[in-house]
């Protein structure tokens, strides 16, 4: 995200004609959206989307299971 976010804000530099982008090559400009494309490929082969997914959920899972239990007066549950 902050490769497409560095992106827009180098193309519109560009554009407008506003602070040193404007002396660069185009490709300098555009190599955030294409490293953009290159991290998505590659979190996408490797399982890291999918881990993150998964991580979230567990987290999710972990606080409606200890809301339940603080509902029914039990607390969340002690590591001994």
């Amino acid at each position: 995200m902050y490769l497409l976010i560095l992106g827009c804000m180098l193309l519109f530099m560009k554009y407008m004609e506003v602070g040193p982008p404007t002396e660069w090559p185009w490709w300098v400009v555009l190599a955030p959206f294409g490293l953009a494309v290159i991290w998505w490929w590659w979190a996408d082969f490797s399982g890291y989307t999918k881990k993150k997914q998964m991580e979230k959920e567990d987290a999710r899972r972990k606080a409606r299971i200890d809301k339940s239990r603080e509902a029914l007066g039990m607390g969340p549950k002690k590591r001994r």
